[in-house]
């Protein structure tokens, strides 16, 4: 059985590994909508009668009308964007809603439960892969929050590959079926589902691909920031008496 402390402390000790062959981060923006929308872009570009929103943390890029755009501030320390700006992720207008955080973690819960992969490791794919867009989709044709390719959306039996639980759930199963074949290796399997499977066997390893790397380091750092959050959250809660907190306490 998979241990969630498993899953952490492989991607611990394959950050520095793997952070050492990505570049370091670099300044970018947080753009506010009209329509309440609010995204993190490491850049912003005219075309046409659109502007692009490359997006921080993911290879995709939203495109919206001039006139929706409220206000941009700067934010340090913004991911890098992806280097081969050919593969980049297009997420239509119509896209630009999320799902809220209650129905994110329920989606994630279940099917994290349903495969014994630890949630926070969905949770973490599902921001490299569309920052959490519903709609996203690929110049490749990769759809929805964990950007299934149609092929393998029909053979995980994901018939609407925009439906968020079942996008979730399909991007869930080939995880699992990832970490199987790489013996729960969870560096290799992220590698994997950015690379694909036949890449990473030829290389025996993590691909020299600046993409893949890049795509795994955010992985891991987004795992590992999630994991500190919820040990320091956990913490405070201890410090001040939290029933819940002391209630596990006295159980162990």
């Amino acid at each position: 059985m998979r241990s969630p402390l498993q899953f952490w402390v492989r991607l611990g000790l394959a950050a520095a590994v793997v952070a050492a062959a990505v570049p370091a981060a670099q300044a970018g923006e947080h753009v506010v909508l009209k329509n309440g929308f609010e995204v993190d872009c490491v850049r912003r570009e005219t075309v046409g009668d659109k502007v692009r929103l490359y997006l921080a943390g993911t290879d995709n890029y939203l495109e919206v009308a001039p006139d929706s755009v409220v206000r941009v501030e700067m934010v340090p320390d913004a991911p890098v964007a992806a280097a081969r700006p050919v593969t980049a992720t297009v997420v239509p207008a119509v896209a630009e809603s999320k799902l809220t955080h209650e129905e994110m973690h329920t989606m994630l819960s279940h099917a994290g439960t349903e495969h014994n992969i630890d949630e926070d490791l969905l949770a973490s794919l599902v921001k490299a892969e569309s920052d959490g867009q519903v709609r996203a989709v690929s110049r490749t044709g990769a759809r929805g929050l964990m950007q299934l390719m149609p092929k393998t959306a029909t053979d995980l039996g994901v018939k609407d590959a925009f439906a968020p639980e079942q996008n979730i759930a399909g991007g869930t199963a080939y995880l699992d079926q990832l970490l199987t074949r790489y013996h729960d290796n969870v560096v290799l399997a992220v590698a994997a589902y950015n690379a694909g499977p036949g890449a990473v066997d030829h290389y025996h390893g993590i691909p020299p691909y600046h993409e893949t790397q890049v795509y795994v380091a955010r992985v891991i750092r987004e795992f590992n920031r999630r994991k500190k959050a919820a040990h320091g959250a956990a913490a405070q809660m201890a410090q001040a008496g939290h029933p819940a907190v002391a209630h596990a306490a006295q159980a162990r």
